[in-house]
């Protein structure tokens, strides 16, 4: 029993001089070979929308400059650009290209459809006009082209290439 005693209380000492021990200023911190963890990624900071409110459309040797809706969903655009994209023909009427995301949309029913409006269709295509007509489709309104002169002409027929880029 005296001898178990002696080793416990050998124990007892050794465990608590262990825990009276400190670091001076010159002792390394970081035992060697351990390795320290690299600090938490940080998350990228949110995008700032762009805030000028001039839209430049460039088709072949001709330029147009339009102004944006003040809405989401030419905000949305606005962080899209400077996009150049090659839009399809339909109806005689309009250009459209489908994006490959959606914007957020608030589609109404303009009843006509004027020269140079700049427009979303469903969430995801983006469509400019280049002749005036009725309409009972919906859309949800991007821009619309300050002056429509040659617009017809510089769009042609069939596919064209149209280059969206901000103007400050």
């Amino acid at each position: 029993m005296k001898r178990l005693f002696m080793i416990f209380t050998n124990l007892l000492l050794v465990t608590a001089s262990s825990g009276f021990t400190a670091c001076s200023p010159d002792d390394d911190p970081v035992p060697s070979g351990t390795v320290t963890p690299a600090p938490e990624p940080q998350p990228d900071p949110e995008p700032v929308p762009p805030t000028g409110n001039r839209l430049q459309l460039t088709i072949g040797s001709s330029s147009f400059t339009a102004t944006f809706a003040d809405n989401a969903t030419a905000r949305a655009f606005k962080a899209l650009l400077p996009m150049s994209v090659s839009m399809d023909e339909l109806n005689g009427n309009e250009k459209y290209y489908y994006l490959s995301g959606r914007l957020p949309s608030s589609p109404f029913n303009p009843g006509t459809i004027r020269t140079g409006d700049l427009m979303l269709y469903g969430s995801d295509c983006i469509v400019l006009f280049y002749e005036t007509f009725r309409t009972s489709y919906s859309y949800t309104q991007i821009g619309r082209l300050d002056s429509t002169s040659g617009l017809s002409a510089a769009v042609g027929a069939g596919r064209v290439a149209v280059r969206f880029e901000l103007v400050e």
